[in-house]
């Protein structure tokens, strides 16, 4: 009996070969993936519940449609949505889409094992390729008081972008950290990578109402149930060094939610940080200096950073690159909300809108403050601080030397962190010295030096990250 042969096009053979391989993967191989990766975070998730300090609470491993569910029908929510329909005319429903919309922006998708396996060691590697890092001062007595139910805020200065990188690093030991990220980090893949390390995107100095109630019922949300955070009250980066008054945005947020009388505290653990070369120091300057260039467009300055990675790539391959110095950050005393408002005699719930705020802006600044009292002053600053003092004096090496030393020797007297490399502070000077003489930012000649006239505004910069230092009592 002959054979009966059937012919198809080849576009249709071409479909069945695709639809037979999607089925293969829906059926065995993502199912294999999905429960290769859940093991490997449950794996992961045992190991470091063993050595955490802080944590991690059920809140941030609770799936992220979950937690937009949750959102979407917080009564809040839905009162503001119903307000906000009425006073546009819109239909419900369209306005719980753009809610939806928002949940979506906001909620992130944290994943154990991207955080403590590929984000630890993306900011291990990228952290100490770039700076020596160190742990300054540590309230070790204070941290270990902490109430183990309690919500914790790590509450930083902000003087670089590089921040976010070397907090997830030097925390990971205690706890896993929650970041509020602006509308920056939301680029593929980069979005992708933010939301598995949970952080959740804010949009900075939005004014649609509807939003915010959705980013305050989301901050709510979490810092009841206990979630780690971490939060940079000036709002963004310092442009002059200096720091910047605190917003109070984030802060109301968590305020607005918390029960004194509860069984949950409220800590807030000042943090400051300090650079001796902070990567986009002239790209912040640009902003507020007339003496340097004016602002560049986006091009231009992709074509910079491009041109000074280059640069430090053929420093690199020529054995003559350097880091880029001291990187360091102190961790101050814990501030227990519970017991500032029983020493204040004060609840945020008990009085009217104005006296409430003027109160919440209080306990801002008063937090601002011990974040400037943790700052550590590192080499650099030190030192430019000399030649800011007297920018047209020229300076040997030994009467440099003894100036940085008296500037040391007062902000130990008056309590402040001086951060001393191998415990040397000549070598703490020298190395100081030879960042700024590097950068051109000092100009030495037969072993005198001055400060660089065109490059004030840079050496400003670095020495205002401690100057409150001197001027506080």
């Amino acid at each position: 009996m002959d054979a009966t042969y059937i012919t198809l096009p080849t576009w249709f053979a071409a479909l069945l070969v695709v639809l037979a391989a999607w089925t293969v993967a829906a059926r065995l191989i993502v199912p294999s993936l999905r429960w290769m990766l859940r093991r490997r975070v449950n794996r992961v998730l045992e190991e470091v519940g063993t050595r955490l300090k802080i944590q991690i609470q059920p809140f941030k491993l609770t799936k992220r449609a979950v937690l937009i569910d949750r959102l979407l029908y917080d009564p809040q929510v839905q009162a503001a949505a119903e307000a906000h329909a009425h006073a546009g005319g819109l239909p419900r429903a369209a306005v719980m889409k753009t809610v939806e919309r928002y949940a979506h922006e906001i909620v992130p998708a944290f994943n154990a094992y991207v955080y403590f396996r590929v984000g630890y060691w993306l900011a291990r590697r990228a952290a100490q390729t770039l700076y020596r890092v160190r742990l300054g001062y540590t309230d070790e007595d204070g941290l270990a008081r902490i109430h183990p139910k309690s919500t914790v805020v790590f509450f930083m200065n902000h003087r670089s972008n590089m921040d976010y990188i070397l907090i997830s690093f030097l925390a990971a030991e205690r706890t896993a950290l929650s970041y509020a990220v602006g509308e920056w980090a939301r680029i593929w893949p980069l979005q992708t990578l933010v939301r598995a390390m949970g952080a959740y995107f804010v949009r900075r100095d939005s004014r649609d109402a509807l939003y915010r109630k959705v980013l305050e019922r989301y901050v709510a949300m979490a810092t009841a149930a206990g979630v780690t955070q971490a939060v940079y009250p000036e709002g963004g980066l310092t442009r002059d060094g200096r720091l910047r008054p605190p917003k109070v945005g984030l802060l109301d947020y968590m305020l607005r939610s918390f029960d004194p009388t509860g069984e949950r505290d409220l800590v807030f653990i000042p943090v400051g940080i300090n650079y001796d070369r902070v990567l986009e120091d002239r790209s912040l300057l640009r902003d507020i200096a007339p003496a340097l260039p004016v602002k560049q467009s986006r091009a231009a300055t992709v074509y910079n950073t491009l041109a000074f990675f280059a640069r430090n790539v053929r420093l690199a391959a020529r054995n003559k690159w350097h880091r880029f110095g001291y990187a360091c950050v102190n961790f101050g005393a814990p501030v227990s909300l519970k017991e500032y408002l029983r020493a204040h005699g004060y609840d945020f719930h008990l009085h009217e809108k104005e006296e409430r705020a003027a109160r919440v802006e209080q306990l801002a600044r008063e937090l601002m403050a011990s974040i400037a009292r943790v700052i550590p002053a590192v080499p650099v600053p030190l030192v430019a601080s000399v030649f800011v003092g007297n920018p047209g004096r020229t300076w040997s090496e030994l009467e440099l030397k003894t100036e940085v030393l008296r500037l040391m020797c007062e902000l130990d007297a008056r309590g402040s962190h001086v951060y001393i490399p191998r415990g040397d502070q000549d070598y703490a000077i020298t190395v100081g010295l030879r960042m700024l003489t590097l950068r051109r930012l000092v100009s030495e000649r037969d072993g005198l030096y001055t400060a660089n006239p065109h490059e004030l505004p840079l050496l400003n910069y670095y020495a205002n990250s401690i100057a409150h230092l001197f001027a506080r009592a």
